[in-house]
């Protein structure tokens, strides 16, 4: 029998024929909530740039780290290992973070959009990861108006309401399990949070998808893709047309079990005031309205509570 796999979508198709690409996401995502995408035309030298910076960071005293742990949420800046719990789970997640968010200049137009925290210690990681996330915010984009065009909105209907959205992105350290205590998940089954997703990292094993049949299917990352998947803002504003895929990291076997595992994934965030209320096309008798209106800010608010961020 044949192990399922994600299925991979070629990003550079979407200018050489829109509709062909268009039907082609529709049905990965509706199947999936997940896909690699190539072709995104992220250089492979800022992806390793950011990585070695990453492993850099991380590797500074915990006393040193530490003094970047801001009381703000975890929105900028650090977070501990062992700080985030997955909701309804019974162990908190196996990791550190460093929170980066949208850098303005000037006065903020929404109080959300707060400062970044930058480590002293290694200077080059603010010029590295403002660089990586300007790329992926762009290729984010991207993502939207194909997104957009599929649940039959004008290509530009998310432009408008994502270019001041609290992105963020997320260098991730987990650090070897050597405690066979300890659980043997990395970061517990869970939904994002956000609109969609880009992962940008690891070659190790570890990612796993769940399945619509119920199987954990892992996804290899191939060298030059970068993972997309739909977060539960997506789902929410589309009432379940493009569905939000559980996902979980689990400790590698063998000896790749005792190696660090890095990413870095991106968040793509609404504008705080967006509403996510289910647009009138993804309603229908077959799939009736599943939430109340509520907006984008006023739904984060609630799910970081869920998983410990906020209290």
């Amino acid at each position: 029998m044949t192990q399922p796999t994600v299925p991979t979508l070629d990003i550079s198709n979407f200018e050489k024929d829109s509709d062909a690409f268009v039907a082609q996401l529709g049905a990965a995502y509706q199947e999936w909530g997940f896909a690699g995408i190539q072709n995104h035309g992220i250089s492979t030298d800022l992806i390793r740039r950011a990585m070695a910076v990453m492993e850099e960071l991380f590797s500074l005293p915990e006393e040193t780290k530490k003094q970047y742990f801001k009381d703000n949420g975890g929105t900028r800046g650090y977070t501990p290992f062992g700080t985030e719990i997955a909701k309804n789970a019974d162990h908190v997640d196996l990791k550190e973070f460093w929170h980066v968010g949208r850098e303005i200049k000037g006065t903020a137009p929404y109080p959300q959009l707060t400062p970044n925290v930058w480590p002293e210690e290694v200077p080059e990681f603010k010029t590295v990861m403002l660089e990586l996330f300007s790329e992926l915010d762009k290729l984010a984009n991207r993502l939207l108006r194909a997104f957009a065009l599929f649940i039959g909105e004008a290509a530009d209907y998310f432009e408008s309401q994502v270019n001041w959205g609290n992105s963020i992105l997320r260098p991730l350290h987990y650090p070897p399990i050597t405690d066979p205590n300890l659980p043997n998940v990395r970061a517990g089954a869970h939904e994002d949070i956000n609109l969609i997703t880009l992962l940008v990292g690891s070659e190790q094993e570890g990612l796993e998808v769940l399945s619509q049949k119920g199987e954990w299917v892992g996804i290899s990352m191939i060298e030059g893709t970068i993972i997309c998947n739909v977060g539960d803002m997506l789902q929410r504003l589309t009432n379940h047309v493009l569905p939000s895929t559980t996902h979980r990291v689990v400790n590698p076997k063998g000896d790749a079990s005792k190696s660090s595992r890095y990413s870095i994934p991106f968040f793509m965030h609404p504008n705080p005031d967006m509403s996510l209320d289910s647009l009138e096309q993804c309603i229908t008798e077959d799939n009736p309205k599943r939430y109340e209106a509520i907006t984008g800010h006023e739904y984060l608010m609630e799910r970081l509570r869920d998983i410990g961020l906020i209290k």
